[in-house]
């Protein structure tokens, strides 16, 4: 992590260096929602399936020229992240024939550090942006919340609960979350812009079982922001 932050503020300063004698550095504001999901691999057979969820995203970012058409762009955002999953299974035992299904939807918070590397083409009065860069986040709270049902013998049973998410070595998720951001969009001439991207995880969050499955963010967006 330390690597990553490093690297992450050594990009910033090349900015600031390349920017030192202009007065054109611009402060951005931003929001939207985010359609958060989660990449899953070791589970394929398994009768798991992930599913979108919905949360949102809020944040600032410093636009640093570097020529006409290039910029470093670093930032901070308050991001939701998590997803759905649901699971089945069909038991067809002589004697013994049930279906389980559950599904839960996990909600987390990240505080997120990005740095990307924008390049800018006039379009009319305004201009399209296109950049990609890598962020660090950390997770700041999270919820966990499902239902469980088993159907059998002519009977149901039925199970729901809510439980906070515990990160770390003793919980089953990790803090830390690393990856590549994408963004796209179109920003007036009067500074307001909209906006779309896309943030790869990368790291493992799985503390569980981590040597079977794994299990990444992937967080689609879309907003509006303004520059200063």
């Amino acid at each position: 992590m330390k690597k990553l932050m490093l690297s992450l503020l050594a990009v910033a300063g090349l900015g600031f260096a390349a920017s030192a004698q202009n007065n054109n550095i611009k402060i951005g504001v931003k929001a939207g929602v985010t359609f958060p999901t989660f990449g899953v691999s070791g589970t394929e057979n398994q009768g798991y399936s992930q599913k979108m969820s919905t949360s949102f995203y809020v944040g600032g970012t410093v636009d640093i020229p570097v020529s006409d058409i290039f910029s470093v762009q670093p930032g901070l955002s308050l991001v939701g992240k998590g997803g759905k999953t649901d699971f089945s299974y069909y038991n067809a035992e002589l004697g013994n024939t049930y279906t389980a299904t559950a599904n839960s939807k996990i909600s987390t918070m990240y505080i997120e550090l990005p740095v990307n590397a924008v390049f800018n083409f006039t379009l009319g009065s305004g201009k399209i942006f296109i950049g990609a860069g890598p962020y660090y986040a950390m997770a700041i709270s999270g919820k966990n919340k499902s239902t469980a049902t088993l159907s059998g013998g002519g009977s149901t049973m039925t199970e729901s609960g809510e439980e906070d998410i515990k990160f770390g070595k003793d919980g089953t998720m990790k803090r830390g979350d690393f990856g590549v951001n994408f963004l796209a969009g179109y920003q007036l001439s009067n500074g307001f812009n909209i906006h779309a991207g896309y943030g790869l995880g990368l790291s493992n969050l799985d503390y569980s079982d981590s040597n079977v499955s794994k299990v990444t963010n992937r967080v689609l967006s879309a907003g509006v922001g303004f520059s200063f």
